[in-house]
């Protein structure tokens, strides 16, 4: 069980019992049918805190488990999962609520960006109208005239030059970073307490996702949201989560095998998947042909142990904090690359 708080002792990484928040997952597991009657579990018995005004990331490989594990605690389970757990929000159980009630809350008080803006964004209508649309479904304003003066303001909250001219747009007559944008502006029109956002910056090109981090990482702290940003790249990861409070959560094989302050986690990784994620990325200071990669041996293990706290606020699966209290240095298995 990972980041559950109790009355009597708080789990290993969990946030201060006083600490009030936007979502709190406890022992979520996320199964799928396999052959015959047998089940394969893909997210085992984790959970996570989410503060308000901060930013968690979810940091792993693809296929580590991040994206299942996100929308299943938001309600937004694969179909076909089968989920247990829970997961709260503001006191309701998004994992056994109805759906009429998580399609009240998505798009109001939980707010989701994509990793490819159009996937959210309806190529035969203009952005001012599908922006218009989500904040009167919601209710987010009386009547269509304040709805519109909210999509301006939503726009040059996301910093789009000229809102209006863009409002009249379609999605494709603007360029893939200022649909991120939009795509930024409609998550968060409702004011929403809980922002997913799922790889918002792949799919561009480096400096314009530069800028949509930074975007996200500012808005968090005007708005007072809680972000879960989803990434597996070490230098987004940094950058998002800037703040001292901010969070990492690395995830391998569907578990959270380190839990801390970002600054910490990133810059001292007792774990070695972590360690080996932060010596794979690429760096000037790597000569070309020499960047280390992750083993398949460290990458297809499954029998981490739960979390352990080794210092306030900084966790590290049970097996690794182990060694290290006997003086054993967990080495990262890194095989040399010539990507």
């Amino acid at each position: 069980m990972t980041d559950t708080r109790t009355a009597t002792a708080p789990a290993a990484g969990a946030l201060p019992p006083d600490v009030p928040l936007a979502l709190d997952a406890t022992d979520v597991t996320v199964s799928f049918p396999g052959r015959g009657r047998s089940m394969r579990t893909v997210i085992d018995g984790i959970g996570i805190g989410l503060e308000r005004s901060q930013v968690t990331v979810l940091l792993g490989e693809s296929g580590s488990g991040k994206t299942v594990f996100a929308r299943s605690i938001t309600g937004m389970a694969p179909h076909g999962a089968r989920v247990t757990g829970s997961s709260l929000f503001d006191g309701r159980d998004l994992l056994s609520a109805p759906k009429t009630v998580l399609r009240g809350l998505h798009g109001s008080r939980i707010g989701s960006v994509p990793q490819d803006p159009n996937a959210s964004l309806d190529p035969m209508r203009r952005i001012g109208s599908q922006i218009v649309e989500t904040l009167l479904q919601h209710k987010a304003v009386a009547g269509r005239a304040a709805a519109k003066a909210r999509a301006i303001e939503l726009l040059d909250l996301v910093e789009i030059r000229e809102p209006e001219r863009v409002l009249r747009c379609y999605p494709h007559e603007v360029s893939g970073g200022m649909r991120q944008r939009i795509a930024i502006a409609i998550a968060v029109s409702c004011d929403p307490e809980l922002v997913v956002a799922d790889e918002p910056s792949s799919a561009l090109d480096a400096s314009v996702g530069v800028k949509i981090v930074e975007l996200l990482d500012g808005l968090r702290t005007r708005l007072g949201t809680a972000i879960l940003f989803i990434t597996h790249d070490i230098g987004i990861a940094a950058r998002v989560a800037s703040a001292d409070h901010d969070r990492v959560a690395v995830m391998l094989s569907g578990r959270i095998v380190e839990l801390g302050r970002a600054s910490t986690v990133l810059s001292r990784p007792l774990h070695p998947y972590t360690r080996a994620l932060i010596a794979a990325e690429p760096s000037a200071d790597v000569e070309r042909g020499r960047l280390a990669v992750v083993s398949d041996e460290l990458r297809g293990r499954r029998d981490w142990g739960p979390l352990v706290e080794i210092e306030p606020g900084h966790a590290v699966s049970s097996d690794v904090a182990a060694e290290r209290d006997a003086g054993i240095d967990s080495a990262s298995p890194l095989e040399g690359s010539t990507r």
